[in-house]
């Protein structure tokens, strides 16, 4: 692997997932022939993704492996459980997925990204870790919020800022809400930088406030600790790496979680109960103006984001990622000891 920092040998194998439809009756499960083969075939792929993960571990011989969810993990993980080779796992989401949830019952150890009450793992060998983000996403002073809005084309650098993005691939639901929401806040004297999705960008181009004040832009390829630093306030999805970054940089943040991910919601959840952002649905966006009434809210009280800042920031983790390295290393280090009758 290109610019890592110590060498990486990159090997592949075979995994599939397996469809769940919460709310289906058994009924509607059993009609549904097109998803019954989709999970005949993964599992054929799960099954050929175990033999050759057992192949590689043997003949590799790990001393750890460190499986980060997704169904990927799962034929591995397995794998080395049969082996019995240590497995460390991390879950980002406050709500784990199907792989994870397997592999815990195996696991030495858990790192976890949000505090482990919210998790129904072993307490015993669970530690809060947090997301491992890059070391940027810090708070910025105000000469770096200033410095990073000339970057962005800010014309007014004192006027209030919001940053507006749906992901990496947009947010039909929160452009369409800017759309209706754009003028009333241009009006207000807000600044907008928008970040439409690229399969989106033309649509919500063509419909936004053309006004200096209002900047769209297809997708973020690089510096997004830029974007979201020179902001006063961000509205995002709720990815659990995305609040990370947004707690690195104690940034009041107005959440809409993806309605058809339950992570993105558990997500969502734990911070609005900590007060640590404004949480929104889908549902309740799709309404009006209710978008830029929120975020004018938020604009116009210095002490509500004062204090959303503060709640986000106490989750912040920047040493997340040498946090989830000591304990992987601990684990290969209580192994050696073992063996070594220590």
């Amino acid at each position: 692997m290109k610019h890592a920092f110590v060498p990486v040998r990159i090997s592949t194998i075979p995994a599939g997932k397996f469809r769940r439809y919460h709310g289906e009756s058994l009924l509607d499960k059993l009609k549904d022939v097109r998803t019954i083969a989709y999970n005949l075939r993964d599992l054929a792929l799960i099954i050929g993704g175990f033999t050759k993960s057992v192949w590689m571990l043997v003949t590799d011989r790990p001393d750890v492996v460190f499986a980060k969810g997704g169904y990927v993990c799962l034929p591995l993980g397995l794998a080395a459980t049969l082996l019995r080779i240590p497995i460390v796992i991390h879950d980002s989401d406050a709500r784990p997925g199907l792989t994870n949830k397997v592999l815990a019952r195996y696991a030495t150890k858990i790192g976890t990204g949000t505090p482990t009450e919210n998790y129904d793992y072993d307490q015993k060998k669970t530690s809060y870790v947090g997301v491992p983000i890059q070391e940027v996403f810090r708070p910025f002073s105000s000469e770096e919020k200033i410095a990073a809005r000339h970057e962005l084309g800010v014309i007014d650098t004192q006027a209030p800022l919001v940053v507006v993005t749906g992901g990496g691939l947009g947010s039909k639901s929160i452009n369409d809400a800017m759309i209706r929401s754009g003028h009333m806040l241009i009006e207000a004297g807000v600044h907008v930088y928008h970040v439409t999705g690229k399969k989106h960008f033309d649509q919500v181009a063509a419909k936004v406030p053309d006004h200096p004040h209002y900047i769209a832009v297809p997708f973020i390829y690089k510096d997004m600790h830029t974007v979201l630093g020179a902001a006063d306030v961000v509205v995002s999805r709720a990815s659990a790496t995305f609040i990370q970054e947004l707690a690195g940089l104690a940034m009041p943040s107005i959440i809409i979680p993806a309605a058809q991910l339950g992570d993105q919601i558990k997500n969502a959840t734990i911070y609005q109960e900590a007060k640590a952002a404004l949480v929104l649905s889908d549902a309740r966006i799709a309404d009006d103006t209710t978008l830029g009434t929120a975020i004018l809210s938020l604009v116009n009280s210095p002490e509500a984001r004062a204090a959303m800042s503060r709640h986000l920031h106490a989750y912040a983790k920047p040493h997340a990622a040498q946090d989830m390295a000591h304990m992987i290393m601990s684990t290969n280090l209580s192994i050696s000891e073992t063996r070594r009758g220590v």
